[in-house]
């Protein structure tokens, strides 16, 4: 799935922004006391939506006829149709990522200036077909998906204007994200969907067969960065080199591009499969270890020795306006940066009152710094074998499974699983991610786990990782988004990590409630993740506007919290790998929170938490303002119909 917002810049499927889980302990049980209030609720309250028009009307709409309503539903529900199917037509990776064959005359159309143009005019276009529309004559979820559908394309249009592209359209990928580091994966699992029919396997080969030219065409935007002074870091570069180095290092007839044929069709002629290995075996030797290589000697040999020895955005032309572009992309709000850095720090403080509360359910008193390293170095707050990280996370994923009726509506039909990350790719990931199903149900959804440096992962942080990561979390949000047909596609498919980060924080904190935090252990490491999310808000500013270094906010996040040096290094390359995303978690989750309060005060008894879950995940992924705005109606629905209840039973005793 692509999130929208960069489609120019990256190939970003939902899992792969869903790394490393962090918590927020926002709920009240009986075996927590509830949080401070958090400084950054101003944030997430009184900042405008991204585009300068409003998220949604002012007043109720003037009542239209039927006639008219109809005709107007119908013109909103053919742009969106149109939409979807020009975009996706010019979307060559995102096809791929959704399992769908691509043409040829597209697929090579990738990374270049092209490509860029096309998308801009198609969403010219259909924010001119958008502008002969009244929203006033729309029911109200059209309205809410007009609005959806309009903030999505405004932001689109900013990145894809002449200007952001001179900035992100040079920066086509790196080791974070990217579809050179993401293809292998896509052929190991079938990320790409099995190869059903002849025509399957003839366009997975053309693909292999055409990756000297996808790569060539990032190499030509590389250039074009290194011309401007638009450039990654140094340490990037050197980490896309590493990544390239594990892939190449299997011999091709054992590499993970030969996987296609593990997922052929059972009933397969021999003879056929036979041809088809040699087919695939000829296009790894002779296009895909060749791109490979070359685009390696390119990065280590021209690219490594343009590269910047400094690690934020403000260091590059430009930057410090990008950086503001993808503040507003990542958290679907106009933020200050400073004001979300001092944000970040107010929690930090807060998150360590709570966990010197903890420390001595654990039978600590030392000062909080000290305790960080206890964490760190004693046995018992690690696993003794790989074995005993996937032991916890099934254990969870079975309470949450027994539990999840109790809180939720509606239930995914998509299955999960639960696996550890290939052991090429665990060096570079962080604690956990997400990778999602298909929505016919062809391909489950994944939690993956990272087992790389065992020795030294955490126990305490299970129970958050998985409700993050998995169910509730990312699952239960992206399937039952895709499963729902009666949502256009860009709601279906389509998102913001404000909302889906933010609801995976968010259900972190659903572990209270499940008693999966009444063990102290747990109850730490949701803090701890907690915590990780509050540092995110001070470090990625630190980074990108207040010039740090990457030392500099590695050592910060060793002193403010128990993370270990490997994961927190693994933070921090991603935050100069990937600006402004950090700052998603905290400020989504705090809006979910917030509007989840303002709730249960309002309905009092009536407040149904399933409800809630409902209203909050129905209509897919939301930009904050436009969430708000619903859930705000919802509320007020909930009153009036109390209130109505209320009279006719007094005038009926």
């Amino acid at each position: 799935m692509v999130l929208k917002g960069r489609p120019a810049r990256i190939w970003a499927p939902v899992w792969l922004i869903c790394t490393l889980t962090l918590a927020g302990c926002a709920v009240q049980t009986a075996s927590s006391r509830p949080p401070e209030p958090a400084p950054a609720v101003a944030i997430a309250n009184d900042t405008p939506p991204t585009t300068a028009r409003p998220a949604l009307p002012a007043a109720e709409p003037a009542p239209v006829t039927p006639d008219v309503a109809a005709s107007t539903a119908d013109r909103l529900d053919r742009l969106f149709a149109e939409d979807s199917r020009a975009q996706q037509a010019l979307d060559p990776l995102g096809a791929l990522a959704r399992g769908e064959a691509v043409p040829h005359d597209l697929l090579v159309l990738t990374f270049t200036p092209a490509l860029t143009e096309r998308q801009r005019t198609v969403i010219d276009h259909s924010l001119a077909q958008l502008a002969a529309i009244d929203p006033q004559a729309l029911d109200e979820q059209r309205r809410l998906s007009y609005d959806i559908f309009r903030q999505t394309l405004d932001e689109q249009r900013a990145f894809l204007a002449p200007a952001a592209q001179a900035l992100l359209g040079v920066q086509p990928f790196n080791h974070f994200m990217g579809f050179p580091v993401e293809f292998p994966e896509m052929a190991a699992t079938s990320e790409g969907g099995s190869l059903r029919t002849y025509a399957d396997v003839t366009a997975r080969l053309d693909l292999e067969r055409s990756l000297p030219v996808l790569f060539a065409n990032a190499e030509a935007r590389f250039r074009e960065g290194i011309a401007s002074g638009v450039v990654e870091p140094r340490l990037t570069v050197i980490a896309m080199i590493a990544e390239i180095d594990a892939i190449l290092a299997r011999p091709p007839e054992r590499s993970l591009f030969m996987a296609p044929l593990q997922h052929l069709p059972r009933h397969t002629p021999i003879a056929t499969r036979r041809r088809l290995d040699r087919a695939f075996l000829a296009a790894t030797r002779d296009a895909v270890y060749p791109a490979y290589r070359k685009l390696r000697a390119f990065l280590a040999d021209e690219y490594l020795p343009a590269a910047r020895e400094s690690v934020g955005l403000s260091a590059i032309p430009g930057g410090t306006g990008l950086y503001r572009l993808l503040v507003r992309e990542e958290t679907t709000l106009d933020l200050d940066p400073e004001a979300v850095h001092q944000t970040g720090l107010g929690e930090v403080a807060r998150i360590q009152r709570e966990m010197e509360g903890v420390e001595h359910e654990l039978g600590f008193a030392v000062p909080l710094r000290a305790f960080f390293e206890v964490i760190r170095s004693d046995p018992r707050f690690h696993p003794k074998s790989a074995d005993d990280l996937g032991l916890g996370f099934r254990a969870v994923g079975e309470k949450v499974a027994r539990l999840a009726p109790r809180y939720f509506l509606h239930l995914p039909s998509t299955p999960l699983q639960i696996q550890p990350y290939p052991d090429y790719r665990a060096r570079f990931e962080a604690g956990g991610s997400y990778s999602e199903g298909m929505p016919d149900g062809s391909r489950p959804g994944i939690f993956w786990y990272n087992t790389y440096d065992w020795q030294h992962r955490f126990l305490t942080g299970i129970s958050t990782l998985y409700l993050h990561e998995g169910a509730p979390g990312h699952h239960f949000q992206i399937s039952l988004a895709q499963e729902n047909p009666a949502l256009p596609d860009f709601q279906r498919f389509g998102g913001n990590a404000a909302y889906v980060e933010g609801w995976a924080l968010y259900a972190e904190t659903l572990g209270y409630d499940m008693g999966l935090y009444r063990d102290p252990m747990q109850h730490w490491g949701t803090l701890d993740d907690e915590m990780l999310r509050a540092m995110r808000l001070v470090v990625d500013t630190g980074l990108h506007t207040r010039a740090w270094t990457r030392d500099q906010a590695i050592a910060y996040m060793l002193d403010n919290s128990g993370i270990g040096r490997i994961d927190a290094a693994a933070e921090v390359d991603r935050y100069i790998a990937n600006p402004g995303q950090a700052l998603a978690y905290k400020i989504g989750a705090m809006t979910i929170q917030r509007l989840r309060d303002e709730a249960r005060a309002a309905l009092g008894a009536n407040f149904d938490i399933r409800a809630f879950h409902d209203q909050v995940l129905n209509s897919g992924a939301l930009p904050l303002a436009v969430l708000e705005a619903k859930i705000r109606r919802w509320i007020a629905a909930q009153t009036a119909s109390a209130s109505a209840i209320r009279a006719r039973v007094l005038a009926n005793p």
